[in-house]
């Protein structure tokens, strides 16, 4: 008997003559809906407590989408099967809903064919289209391992204070550091604002962070070097990018706050450095406190929400533009000031569909933000800035808040949602899958001249 995995003519994209990132957006969005149906039923929920859909959507989003921001503790109001539901949609949104299927179908015994292959290419955000299903089972295999690791390390350190349920808290929370998630257990919505003197757990989740949000191509490239002794110039720019904004986040949170007795003024001086290193990593990917967020100053919140729009790197689990769509708009700008007609990095020259699609992608990006901004200005009673800051965290998927989340109105939520949505989709591909057909023209207008500056 042939048990061949094959997929149902009705659910079959060319059935349906969907494109890429249709099939793509509406196996997120399928996702999040089955999530919330979940979180709603009896089973989910702590005794006694209760849920809205628009409050079980807004948090099946969130661990889909990686980001971390709630509306209800999920510590106390979701009972171990809720608290499991989340972590399973944080683990498909963090690898992405095509690897788990193709995993799933190689399991199967299934031949990935043609168009599957451009779904994974799409969905890894991969230049070439060989060797996407290897590096799928790869990621896979890279995220179990990584995540057990540090879950295992999580899981010494938290039996100390909880029993047998830190065990269980260790690996959850692997899980959502290594998934850029920034979803925690510890109730009160505190994160781990408790160990901001733990070197053992703030070191530990934000390696964690920083692995997810480095992208899988670069930890297969660094995993390599011994053997090549060369990395690729993404990898460059990625890793390079990475420390830089490190560093550099960590070190204007330090100057900003360090007089501040809310959040580092009240701290021994390496508790700090340590604490505006965290601050810096978790700001680009990772919903995770060690200080408070919603007690920074208004500056250090607005350069918080630079670094969450820049986001993590590309095929990783975070969001954001990402680093390496920064770095070439800063090389585009420098090779403009330079009266250069290429932009360069490393000796290489980017190619000008690269520089056209980042200048693209951050535009429709920062427009986004600031529509969004605008219309919550509207719907919320809460000032500007932590309106704003709500609406980078979500696009960025990042989940750090200023403490205005749980009170945000029904409208509120909704376009919260559409944000996070749209920040782990990625707007180009959201925007793509609501064109129903290409439109491509053979008439080439003669040019004009503008005026520009």
């Amino acid at each position: 008997m042939n048990f061949a995995y094959t997929i149902p003519r009705f659910i079959d994209p060319a059935r349906w003559r969907m494109s890429t990132y249709q099939m793509l957006v509406l196996g997120f969005a399928g996702l999040i809906l089955a999530g919330a149906l979940l979180l709603m039923t009896p089973l989910a929920l702590q005794p006694g407590k209760s849920l809205k859909f628009i409050d079980a959507l807004f948090t099946a989003t969130s661990a889909v989408c990686v980001t971390g921001l709630v509306v209800v503790d999920t510590g106390t109001h979701y009972s171990v099967f809720g608290q499991m539901v989340i972590l399973t949609l944080i683990q498909v949104g963090g690898l992405g809903v095509m690897t788990v299927t193709t995993l799933l179908a190689v399991a199967a015994g299934k031949k990935i064919n043609l168009r599957e292959r451009l779904l994974i290419q799409e969905a890894t955000n991969q230049l070439d289209l060989s060797g996407v299903v290897k590096l799928t089972l790869t990621i896979i295999k890279t995220t179990l391992v990584v995540e057990f690791i540090g879950g295992s390390i999580l899981a010494f350190r938290l039996y100390q204070d909880f029993g047998p349920q830190g065990v269980y808290f260790g690996f959850w929370h692997a899980v959502s550091a290594f998934c850029n998630a920034g979803f925690d257990l510890f109730g009160n919505y505190t994160s781990i604002t408790s160990y901001v003197d733990d070197i053992t757990v703030s070191a530990t989740v934000a390696a964690l962070i920083i692995i997810g949000g480095i992208g899988f191509p670069v930890i297969a490239d660094v995993w390599n070097y011994r053997r090549t002794r060369r990395l690729s110039l993404h990898s460059k720019i990625v890793l390079l990018t990475s420390l830089l904004l490190i560093i550099g986040g960590a070190s204007v949170v330090f100057l900003a706050e360090y007089t501040n007795p809310d959040t580092l003024g009240q701290l021994p001086p390496w508790v700090m450095i340590m604490a505006s290193l965290f601050k810096a990593i978790t700001a680009r990917t990772a919903g995770f406190n060690t200080i408070d967020t919603g007690a920074l100053r208004e500056g250090t919140l607005l350069f918080i929400m630079l670094l969450m729009f820049i986001g993590a790197s590309p095929s990783s689990t975070g969001g954001g533009i990402k680093t390496s769509t920064f770095t070439v708009l800063l090389c585009a700008l420098a090779a403009s000031f330079r009266s250069r007609k290429d932009a360069e990095v490393f000796r290489r020259r980017i190619p000008e569909g690269s520089v056209n699609k980042a200048f693209i992608l951050a535009m429709i990006s920062w427009s986004w933000v600031l529509v969004l901004s605008m219309l919550m200005s509207f719907t919320e009673d809460a000032p500007l800035i932590k309106v704003m800051f709500e609406v980078f965290s979500a696009f960025g998927t990042v989940g750090l808040s200023t403490g205005i989340t749980p009170t945000l109105s029904p409208v509120g939520k909704a376009l919260i949602i559409l944000t996070m949505f749209a920040g782990r989709v990625g707007t180009v591909t959201l925007i793509m899958a609501l064109i129903l057909r290409k439109r491509t023209g053979n008439i080439q207008y003669p040019e004009g001249k503008l005026l520009i500056g």
